[in-house]
């Protein structure tokens, strides 16, 4: 009896100790790390500013989907990472345009 605890006691460690590992694996592919867009620096009321922006939201879409396999995927990978940054920017600009609050003194 003490021989048949001891072996399920060694594989129940050792599938314990694979769990990490496994876990591992699976979140290297889950989900890409972000990538920032940074536009302090541009004039973003300019055509040059805008192009600017383009082009950094195009290279941001290129390493993002790089490994997507298929034209199709690859190009439906970019174009939601376009959208998202045009939400995104223009959440930024009304930001930056809306009056800041401030409360009342009593």
């Amino acid at each position: 009896m003490t021989n048949f605890a001891a072996k399920i006691a060694g594989i129940a460690t050792l599938a314990l100790a694979a769990l990490p590992v496994v876990a591992l694996s699976t979140n290297a592919h889950a989900a890409p790390a972000p990538v920032t867009v940074k536009v302090a620096d541009l004039d973003l009321g300019s055509r040059a500013g805008l192009t600017a922006f383009d082009r950094r939201v195009q290279q941001a879409g290129a390493r993002l989907c790089h490994d997507q396999q298929g034209l199709t995927a690859k190009d439906g990978c970019e174009q939601a990472v376009r959208a998202e940054a045009r939400e995104k920017l223009t959440q930024y600009l009304s930001s930056r345009s809306a009056p800041t609050a401030l409360a009342a003194a009593r």
